[in-house]
């Protein structure tokens, strides 16, 4: 039986088809990023996979009540709080090269710059042990949105990039979309979207 457009789109972003691949999820202002990193966390989870969440800021993260919220098991989720982006790939090199960790999460933030050797060694590692790798970073809108201007803010490397967003549809209702302008494996210019209730903690 052919599967829907929805059911394609969903295997596309699954966490299943993030294995061994350098992922960016983007955004301007109040966007998406850490709705879209959650969800890949808990299907993680679900597959039995350890998952860890490295940050590049000190001040803090993700809200731990809202990451609850989603149904991710936040005791079997360590956090790594770093300064920059040099460190947050330092840390998440060490949680690749251990072979425990399914899912790394670096949480870049605006200031996110890694090396093409970097970012190299780093996906040899995603590959080798079979993990996905998901950088979160925060961008200036330069371009219309869903519009691929350039390179990606990360590099070459980057295998799936997609610039996330956020739009409130009622009280306590929001809908999280993710405009994808990178897809090696599939091609670009395909959409997923997630409806979020209650605080916008995470939206």
């Amino acid at each position: 039986m052919d599967e829907g457009p929805e059911e394609g789109l969903s295997r596309r972003w699954h966490y299943k088809a993030l294995v061994g691949r350098l992922v960016e999820l983007t955004g301007s202002g109040a966007s998406a990023a850490l709705t879209f990193a959650m969800d890949v966390v808990l299907q993680a989870q679900c597959e039995g996979e350890l998952v860890a969440w490295v940050t590049a800021s000190s001040e803090g993260s993700f809200f731990p009540p809202d990451a609850a919220r989603m149904g991710v098991d936040l005791e079997a989720l360590p956090v790594v709080r770093t300064s920059g982006s040099k460190a947050a790939a330092m840390a998440a090199d060490r949680l690749l090269r251990s072979g425990a960790f399914g899912l790394v999460v670096m949480d870049l933030g605006e200031r996110a710059e890694l090396t093409l050797a970097m970012q190299g060694r780093l996906v040899k590692l995603a590959q080798l042990h079979g993990a996905a790798l998901v950088a979160l970073t925060s961008t200036k809108r330069t371009r219309p949105r869903g519009q691929e201007g350039g390179q990606t803010s990360l590099g070459s490397m980057v295998s799936l990039r997609a610039e996330v967003s956020r739009q409130r549809r009622g009280s306590g209702h929001f809908v999280a979309e993710l405009v994808v302008l990178k897809d090696k494996r599939s091609g670009p210019s395909w959409r997923h979207a997630l409806e979020c209730h209650g605080p916008a903690g995470l939206c």
